[in-house]
C-alpha cells in the first residue's frame, strides 16, 4: 500500500473542500504552516539549549578546583569601589 496518487488524490481533495469548504481550506493550511514554523524553531531553541549547557558543563569540568590549604583568588574591584576608597582617603 502506498502513497495516493491521481485520481485518490482529487477524491481526497473534493471531500475537505465538501467538508471544510472552500475558504476554510487556506486558513487551515496557513495554520499547519505557522504550527510548524513554532515546532522547529522550538527545537533549534531545546538544541541551542542543550549545546550551551554541554559547553558550560565542560568549561566547570575543565576548571581546577581549589585544594583545602589554597585561597580563592580575591575579587577584583568595580570602579565604584576605587570611588569609595579614594572618598575615605580624602
Amino acid at each position: 500500500m502506498g502513497l495516493p496518487g491521481g485520481w485518490e488524490l482529487v477524491v481526497i481533495v473534493l471531500v475537505l473542500v465538501l467538508l471544510f469548504g472552500a475558504t476554510k481550506l487556506p486558513q487551515m493550511a496557513r495554520s499547519l504552516g505557522q504550527s510548524a514554523r513554532v515546532f522547529k524553531a522550538e527545537a533549534r531553541g531545546l538544541k541551542a539549549d542543550e549545546e550551551a549547557a554541554k559547553k558550560a558543563q565542560a568549561e566547570r569540568e575543565q576548571k581546577p578546583e581549589l585544594s583545602a590549604g589554597e585561597a580563592s583568588p580575591p575579587p577584583a574591584a568595580s570602579p565604584a569601589d576605587d570611588k569609595q576608597r579614594h572618598d575615605q582617603k580624602n
